[in-house]
């Protein structure tokens, strides 16, 4: 008998996972949420007077004595140089190009000039109303804040999505330092920081868009959620802080309105406190899952192996003719008889 050869079949595709719409456009939807939260802060906390008079008086009650605390703000703060800050942006941009992604270092560079470049024209261009009584002049936004958030933001965005969740963390924490001591030297009244956040998530968030855009209709692989300890702890802190700040500024505005020493200064700046760690873990959230979301390329399909064609049997000629000699089945005894 002769085997028959059987073709080969088809080499498996690597699976590929097509990347949504809703995946591309939602670093853009996000952008437009931050700039409008942006927005709102500056409304309420600059264009009416009872913000005016929350803020300032946050402002006014960070005289703390401690000297533990007043360490740890003075060197953050004082370590929070532009020039410190530019050369770690300058590093995670050639950081992102050794990993041979050059579209996430482009967009690391574009999201610290926006947003510092956008922070200073706001600060120069946007007035201060006198609504509160104290002569002040415009510093909405913080500059060392967004310096601070979108060095943060650029380290997140460059370094291997493993690593990005812890990453998010510790940047989350230094900025929370920097901005909270900005409001203890009464350099930055909270909303200033809180809108400087804001606004980097905004220009990070469009960067992210553009890399996104320009990826949009090729391969990649599985999508990757963030560090789930990493989203536990800054949801908690996000909770407790929003709710802080929360009863806070309606305990400083009854004592603005109302009842008059009801709460004391101090209890004003730990109010402003909460409310920036409450932005500080919003945005490193929402960065944080933006960044980690985003999918690697696919590893290059291997190419089909080479098949041989199967070789067909050969037949011994002993056994072929042996075979059709005997006959396909014994003779019937009538047969026999017959012969």
């Amino acid at each position: 008998m002769t085997a028959v050869a059987s073709r080969p079949g088809p080499a498996p595709s690597p699976v590929k996972t097509q990347v949504s719409t809703w995946h591309t456009i939602s670093p853009l939807v996000v952008a437009l949420f931050a700039a409008a939260a942006a927005y709102a802060v500056h409304r309420l906390f600059i264009g009416t007077s009872l913000g005016q008079t929350i803020d300032t008086a946050a402002l006014q009650g960070g005289d703390i004595d401690h000297p533990r605390v007043s360490e740890v703000l003075g060197r953050t703060l004082n370590g929070t140089r532009l020039v410190v800050l530019a050369g770690v942006c300058l590093l995670a941009a050639a950081f992102g190009a050794l990993r041979r992604r050059m579209d996430l270092a482009l967009a690391a560079g574009f999201l610290v000039v926006a947003a510092n470049v956008a922070t200073q024209q706001l600060k120069a261009g946007l007035e201060r109303p006198l609504l509160d009584g104290v002569p002040m002049p415009n510093s909405w936004p913080s500059g060392h804040a967004t310096a601070a958030a979108s060095a943060a933001f650029v380290l997140v965005l460059v370094f291997p999505r493993a690593m990005r969740g812890m990453v998010g963390l510790a940047g989350a924490g230094y900025v929370a330092i920097v901005s909270v001591a900005t409001v203890w030297a009464e350099w930055h009244r909270p909303s200033d920081a809180i809108a400087a956040l804001f606004i980097v998530l905004a220009c990070g968030s469009l960067a992210l868009f553009g890399v996104r855009l320009a990826r949009r209709g090729g391969p990649s692989r599985s999508l990757q959620l963030p560090n789930r300890l990493v989203m536990i702890c800054l949801g908690i802190a996000a909770a407790l802080s929003v709710a802080g700040a929360v009863f806070g500024m309606a305990s400083v505005a009854v004592s603005e309105r109302a009842l008059p020493e009801l709460v004391s200064d101090r209890f004003a700046f730990l109010t402003g406190t909460a409310g920036i760690l409450a932005a500080t873990a919003v945005t490193f959230i929402v960065w944080v899952r933006l960044t980690a979301a985003e999918p690697a390329p696919a590893p290059p399909a291997p190419a089909p192996a080479r098949t041989r064609p199967a070789v067909p049997a050969r037949s011994s000629t002993k056994s072929s003719v042996k075979t059709s000699a005997k006959p396909a089945t014994k003779p019937s005894a009538e047969q026999g008889a017959k012969s």
